[in-house]
């Protein structure tokens, strides 16, 4: 499923995502997603999208979202 969804936020939003904690765990996935974008305004906009997307579609419940921007 992790795979699934990784394929289709790369090819969708042209990001980069990891698993990056709970490999281990069949019913839970840490998932980080980067992105580079020329300001902070697009970058928060694309990972807008992309929340709705994995809560539109019903393949991960997102429990928790942290962002970072530099």
């Amino acid at each position: 499923m992790i795979r699934s969804l990784r394929d289709r936020l790369t090819n969708k939003f042209n990001v980069s995502v990891a698993e990056t904690d709970f490999q281990d765990m069949n019913q839970r996935a840490q998932v980080t997603v980067a992105l580079v974008a020329s300001d902070g305004r697009l970058a928060e906009s694309t990972l807008d999208k992309i929340d709705r997307f994995v809560d539109d579609h019903g393949v991960a419940l997102i429990t928790g979202v942290r962002r970072e921007l530099y």
